[in-house]
């Protein structure tokens, strides 16, 4: 499956011709403010990680999954369980490995006799029935697994026994990757990656947030995060996200990107002959929503070119891969995306 047979079916069709009327703009600043004191919420639990908070909180703002890379250690389950609380999400964990079944994430059905000596079927919901699921290294589960969790990324709804049972709203997969230890583990498809909003890479904290955290977390009473937002919210503050108004340079700026990364429509070959495949019209579509959520994060009414730059990366990495020509020349999918930003810059 590409990344153009189903593009359409994630998010729908956003326009320029919206109107930032006075109701929208005091819902945007409120919403602002609301989002101001999850960001303060979560910051007293994770420590050195505020680009990382930022682009998880753009994601799920925009009704998105995300992707963290990182090594272990670097608070990557925290933060899904800090976000949990603080959003009020009913939230739950996988520890993916290579025997994990579908059934161990969908649910199944049981076979039970009542008292009358009855019997009937009866569903157990797995862990994917919640609104924030943590799928932990989640290349170490096996293909057929990451095919289940990828129609509950894609349909919010899984079919168990022949029958269709809705996901939770909202439903957020927020899934781990381990860059290191390869040993073991089941690459994901590109169709299954393309269903990931962004795909953020977190790094190790600096050494003023380093301090800060060893003097939080080893003493007798550490910070806990406290609830700001509920479930229906959050809906509400993804809906207004597709209200905000877009101009039409900023789109005009997303389209050119998006398709300069294609190595059959990019004009620069210098840049296209290092690139096996490009990112598809998926990727602009959540261009189109991250530059929204990024703008309202700040406190701004309007996305400008400046919120595409700052997620380009994010969105396009896990979309677009290298040919052995680039891998030979030691040039890397960021280098690539740097280069495709220069005229936007």
């Amino acid at each position: 499956m590409s990344s153009t047979d189903t593009a359409t079916t994630d998010m729908p069709n956003n326009t320029t011709n919206n109107t930032g009327g006075p109701e929208l703009i005091a819902e945007t600043q409120s919403l602002a403010a609301r989002i101001g004191e999850v960001r303060a919420s979560i910051g007293e639990v994770i420590f050195g990680q505020n680009e990382v908070i930022d682009e998880t909180l753009i994601t799920l703002l925009s009704g998105g999954h995300l992707l963290l890379i990182g090594v272990p250690g670097l608070a990557k389950t925290l933060l899904v369980e800090t976000l949990g609380t603080v959003l009020g999400l009913d939230d739950r964990r996988i520890q993916c490995t290579p025997d994990l079944m579908p059934a161990d994430i969908l649910g199944s059905e049981v076979l039970e006799e009542n008292e009358t000596g009855t019997r009937s079927f009866r569903f157990i919901p797995g862990p994917v029935f919640t609104q924030l699921l943590m799928a932990d290294e989640i290349n170490r589960a096996s293909p057929r697994t990451q095919s289940a969790l990828l129609q509950a990324m894609q349909e919010r709804e899984v079919a168990v026994a022949g029958q269709s049972r809705p996901l939770p709203k909202p439903f957020h997969v927020l899934a781990t990757q381990n860059p290191l230890e390869q040993e073991g583990t089941y690459p994901l498809p590109e169709a299954q990656l393309d269903r990931f909003l962004m795909q953020v890479d977190v790094g190790y904290p600096d050494i003023e947030a380093e301090r800060q955290m060893l003097l939080a977390t080893t003493g007798v009473n550490q910070a806990k995060a406290h609830k700001v937002l509920s479930a229906e919210e959050l809906i509400a503050a993804q809906q207004l996200i597709r209200r905000i108004p877009i101009g039409e340079s900023v789109v005009e700026a997303i389209l050119a990107l998006v398709r300069s990364a294609r190595p059959e429509a990019g004009t620069d070959t210098d840049i296209t002959r290092h690139i096996a495949w490009g990112p598809g019209p998926r990727a602009s579509q959540a261009l189109m929503l991250v530059v929204r959520a990024r703008a309202l994060l700040q406190g701004r009414l309007a996305p400008s070119i400046d919120d595409i730059l700052a997620l380009a990366a994010p969105v396009l990495r896990h979309r677009m891969a290298l040919n052995f020509s680039a891998r030979a020349d030691s040039i890397t999918v960021t280098d690539i995306i740097e280069r495709l930003c220069e005229p936007l810059r």
